[in-house]
């Protein structure tokens, strides 16, 4: 039985990827950190049939920040492939705490990779890193290969260019089977609430069952390649399982506006969006990131991955996803008697 480890189990990416992993039958291990309340909602349900699933998933308390945990864990666990999904991922909230984002984001990947070699490992784990479209940021072509340089416009972004640099230096100085997986924006209904997407369809569905009567948001003309999240953690999985190791970009090689988004998230509902969407000038960055699409030929001809959902498809998915939500939370207002 294979063994992985994940960083960031309990976000979007983590928990379809453990989901997957259990599901080929690997024993999966995730680094969950220490908090007063539980943040495990997206993995919960791996829990639901303990003779698949449960006797094969558990965390362990761990921080990125602490080197000598990760240290431990290797030299414990000795797992054949570690995800490193976790980071300090919002790129807004990246210009408020750009110290932080750098450390856990940034420096994160070379604790690994150091860890790595310090356990004996070099030979036998694959290792993935979460790379991100936002290193292309000031894009200097169009569409961003795996060739197009980089020119990061955030915290985000420039700590996500030194991890993928750490990757490719390990793999070229220590022979580390280190693959950079350069994922394009992708969504789906575990989608944080914080982030642009799931706030449209959160706030749509909400206002169709009359629980909220704005949407707030910043630059609406910011283009973005969406893809959906499933998809794109299946490369990941595909990535690790070639005899050598290489970057790819995943995308879908399309682009649509926050506006596109905004307009078929509420299409779906019947209602016009211009009536409910307002303009807030604290959702805009510093430094925007225009325009973003991805072209993943080279993953189409090397690994024979393509996107099996495109947008219009996506946004549905989500908003008919949010859409139940908001009906149990009108349902239980209205049950208990809440405003």
């Amino acid at each position: 039985m294979k063994k992985a480890l994940i960083t960031g189990i309990t976000g979007q990416d983590g928990s379809y990827l453990a989901e997957i992993l259990l599901n080929k039958g690997y024993e999966v291990h995730g680094v969950i950190r220490r908090a007063s309340t539980f943040n495990t909602d997206r993995i919960d349900h791996l829990y639901e049939d303990p003779h698949i699933h449960g006797v094969r998933l558990f965390l362990h308390y761990g921080d990125l920040a602490d080197s000598v945990q990760m240290v431990k864990l290797l030299y414990d666990l000795k797992p054949d492939e570690i995800y490193n999904l976790g980071a300090q991922s919002h790129v807004r909230v990246s210009f408020d705490i750009p110290e932080y984002t750098g450390d856990v984001t940034g420096l994160s990947t070379v604790r690994i990779l150091e860890a790595v070699r310090e356990t004996g490992l070099i030979g036998t784990v694959r290792f993935y890193q979460a790379s991100s479209s936002e290193m292309f940021g000031k894009v200097r072509e169009v569409p961003q290969t795996e060739t197009t340089p980089f020119h990061p416009r955030s915290p985000y972004g420039c700590a996500k260019v030194y991890a993928y640099w750490l990757t490719v230096n390990f793999r070229e100085a220590y022979g580390v089977h280190a693959s950079n997986g350069i994922l394009f924006n992708h969504e789906s209904p575990r989608r944080g609430e914080t982030f642009v997407t799931r706030k449209i369809t959160r706030a749509a569905t909400r206002i169709k069952m009359g629980l909220q009567d704005a949407l707030f948001l910043g630059n609406l003309d910011a283009r973005r390649d969406w893809g959906y999240a499933p998809d794109y953690v299946e490369m990941m999985w595909t990535m690790l399982q070639q005899d050598t190791p290489d970057d790819f970009v995943v995308a879908t090689n399309e682009t649509h506006s926050i506006r596109e988004f905004c307009e078929e998230s509420f299409g779906l509902l019947d209602l016009e969006w211009q009536e409910y969407v307002k303009f807030d000038e604290r959702y805009e960055r510093p430094s925007e990131v225009d325009l973003l699409i991805g072209d993943p030929a080279k993953a189409k001809k090397q690994l024979g991955w393509e996107p099996t959902v495109r947008f219009k498809e996506l946004v549905k998915i989500m908003i008919d996803a949010d859409l139940v939500k908001a009906k149990q939370e009108l349902a239980y207002q209205q049950a208990t008697g809440g405003g």
